[in-house]
C-alpha cells in the first residue's frame, strides 16, 4: 500500500549505477523506448495488408493507427500523477508487461474490432514508458555523465520512427502483418526482466493523492477529439465535414475547461504549473514544433518515393537508414560536451542542419537518383545527434528530481501531439499543392501545342490508343505535380527550422554544467 511521503522532504536518492550494471540498464531502457516508439510508425506501411486479411477497406484499417495514437496521447501526460501513486519502477515494468500482452493480442486478432480494442489498450499502457525511461536513465548516471544518458535516450527516440517503416515494410513483404506486433514480445520481456532486476530496490517514493476525475475526463475528451480530427481530417476533407467541425468544437471547448480546472485544482492530474518556467515552455515548444516538422517530412518522403518514384516499401525505408551513421558517431561526443557549452548552441546547430537537409530535398526532381536522395539522410545524422539532448537539458533545467517524471511526460505529450499535427498538415497540404501544380501544368497540354502533339504521336507510335497516350501524359503530370508539392513543403520546412532558432534563445542560459540535468542524473 502506498505510504504518504511529504513532498517537501523527499528521501535521499539512490546512488548512480556503474560499470556493467550501468551498461545493462541503459540497454534495457533503450530497448523499451525503441519498442514503444517503433510501434507508432511500424503499422503505417502494413495497413493495406492487414485491411485485406481482415476484410475491411484501407480507410477503415487506418483506425488501427488512430486508436493507438488517441490512447497513447491521453496516457503520456498522466505519467507524473501515476508515478506518485505507484512508483516509477513498478509503473514502468508493469507498462512494459501490459504492452507485451497487448501486442500479442493484437497479433492474434481476427477482426478489425478486436484489433482496435487491443490497440487502444496497447496505446494506453505505452503512455508512461517513454517519460519513465528518460527519468530512470537520468537517475542511473552520475551527474557528470548526464549528457551521455540523454544522448542514449534521444537516439532511440529519433531513430525508431525512421526504422519503423523500413522494418514494417520488410516484415509485411516477407512474413505477415501479425509479426509487427509479435516482435515486441521477446524485446519487451527482456527489457522488463532486466529493468526489474536492476531497479526494484531503487523505487521512487509514493504518495496517495486524490484522483482528479474531472481533469482526467476533460483530458480524455479534448485529446481524443483532437487526435481523431488530426487522423481523419484529410480523409474527410477537413472543415468541409460536419464531423470534423463537431470534433474541433468539442476539443476546443473541453480544452478550455481543462486549462481552467487544472490550474485551479489542488491535485491536478497534469501539472501545468511547469509552464510558468521559461526554460520549460520555450524548450518544450521548440522541441514540439521541430519534431512536428521533422515527423511530417518522415511521413512524406517514403510516400513520395513509393507513389511517384516507384520504390518498394522496403527500399523507401532504406533511404532513411543512413541517418543513423553520423548520429551514432557524434552522439557520444555531444553527450560528453553538453555540460561544457551552452546547450542552445547545440540546438542551433541541429536546426541549421535540419534546414539544410530539407532544403536539399526541396531540389529533388523525378530524375533524382537513389544516391542523391540518400545524401541528405546521411547529413541529417548531425542534426539527430544535436537535437534532443540540448533541448531536454533546457527543459529540465532548474527542476527538482521529483518534478522530472511530470516534466518528461508533459514535454513528450507536446512532442507526440505535434507529431500528429505534422503528419496531418503535411499530408493535407501536400495533396492540395499537388492539385494546384497539376492544374497549372495541365493548362499547357492542348491539341494546339506542338509539344503535346509530338508527345501523343510518340506514344501512339508505340501501339497506344490516343486515350491511352493522354492517360500516360496525365500520369506524368501527376508525378511532376506531386514532386513539386513535396519540394514546396521541404522548402517551407527549411524556413520553419531557421525561425525556430529564435525560440531556443528565449530560454535562459544554463551556467557552467547543466545543473538540472546533473541533479536528475544524481537522483
Amino acid at each position: 500500500m502506498a505510504t504518504s511521503v511529504p513532498a517537501s522532504s523527499p528521501p535521499a536518492p539512490p546512488p548512480p549505477l556503474h560499470g556493467f550494471m550501468l551498461v545493462l540498464a541503459s540497454m534495457a531502457l533503450a530497448l523499451a523506448t525503441f519498442m514503444n516508439v517503433l510501434d507508432v510508425s511500424i503499422a503505417n506501411v502494413s495497413i493495406q495488408a492487414l485491411s485485406g486479411d481482415l476484410g475491411v477497406s484501407s480507410s477503415q484499417g487506418t483506425w488501427v493507427i488512430t486508436s493507438f495514437a488517441v490512447a497513447n496521447a491521453i496516457a503520456v501526460p498522466l505519467t507524473g500523477f501515476l508515478t506518485q501513486r505507484f512508483g516509477a519502477v513498478r509503473l514502468f515494468v508493469s507498462s512494459i508487461l501490459l504492452f507485451v500482452l497487448a501486442s500479442w493480442l493484437c497479433g492474434m486478432s481476427t477482426s478489425l474490432g478486436m484489433l482496435i480494442v487491443f490497440r487502444v489498450i496497447q496505446g494506453a499502457v505505452a503512455g508512461p514508458m517513454i517519460p519513465l525511461s528518460q527519468s530512470l536513465l537520468l537517475s542511473s548516471y552520475p551527474k557528470e555523465k548526464t549528457g551521455v544518458a540523454l544522448t542514449i535516450w534521444s537516439m532511440t527516440t529519433l531513430v525508431a520512427p525512421v526504422a519503423g517503416p523500413l522494418l514494417g515494410g520488410w516484415i509485411t513483404d516477407n512474413i505477415s502483418w501479425p509479426w509487427i506486433f509479435y516482435i515486441n514480445i521477446p524485446i519487451g520481456l527482456l527489457a522488463a526482466g532486466v529493468t526489474w532486476a536492476l531497479y526494484r530496490h531503487r523505487e521512487t517514493p509514493r504518495r496517495k493523492v486524490p484522483i482528479d476525475y474531472v481533469g482526467l475526463g476533460l483530458l480524455i475528451v479534448w485529446v481524443g477529439a483532437l487526435q481523431i480530427l488530426l487522423d481523419k481530417g484529410n480523409e474527410l476533407d477537413w472543415f468541409n465535414s460536419s464531423q470534423i467541425i463537431a470534433l474541433a468544437i468539442v476539443s476546443a471547448v473541453s480544452f478550455c475547461f481543462f486549462l481552467v480546472w487544472e490550474l485551479t485544482d489542488a491535485h491536478p492530474v497534469v501539472d501545468l504549473s511547469l509552464f510558468r518556467r521559461r526554460n520549460f515552455w520555450s524548450g518544450t515548444l521548440a522541441l514540439a514544433i521541430a519534431y512536428g516538422v521533422f515527423f511530417g517530412n518522415v511521413v512524406m518522403l517514403p510516400l513520395w518515393l513509393q507513389q511517384d518514384m516507384g520504390y518498394t516499401a522496403t527500399l523507401a525505408g532504406a533511404v532513411l537508414a543512413p541517418v543513423g551513421l553520423l548520429a551514432i558517431m557524434l552522439s557520444p561526443l555531444v553527450g560528453k560536451n553538453i555540460g561544457k557549452y551552452d546547450p542552445r548552441w547545440f540546438a542551433t546547430l541541429a536546426f541549421v542542419v535540419f534546414a539544410l537537409v530539407v532544403w536539399m530535398r526541396s531540389q529533388f526532381t523525378v530524375q533524382t537518383d537513389l544516391a542523391t536522395i540518400m545524401i541528405p539522410s546521411l547529413i541529417q545524422g548531425i542534426a539527430m545527434a544535436t537535437f534532443f539532448v540540448p533541448l531536454v537539458t533546457l527543459i529540465f533545467s532548474g527542476l527538482t528530481p521529483d518534478k522530472i517524471p511530470a516534466a518528461s511526460g508533459l514535454s513528450n505529450f507536446a512532442r507526440i501531439m505535434a507529431g500528429g499535427f505534422g503528419a496531418s498538415i503535411f499530408t493535407s497540404v501536400w495533396g492540395n499543392r499537388t492539385a494546384a501544380h497539376h492544374a497549372v501544368l495541365a493548362e499547357h497540354i492542348n491539341y494546339a501545342s506542338p509539344a503535346t502533339q509530338a508527345a501523343i504521336k510518340t506514344l501512339t507510335d508505340t501501339g497506344m490508343s490516343e486515350q491511352q497516350a493522354l492517360a500516360r501524359i496525365n500520369g506524368m503530370i501527376q508525378q511532376q505535380a506531386s514532386t513539386m508539392a513535396a519540394d514546396d513543403l521541404a522548402w517551407i520546412s527549411a524556413i520553419l527550422f531557421i525561425v525556430l532558432i529564435g525560440l531556443i534563445w528565449l530560454a535562459r542560459p544554463i551556467k557552467a554544467a547543466p545543473k538540472a540535468a546533473e541533479s536528475a542524473g544524481a537522483h
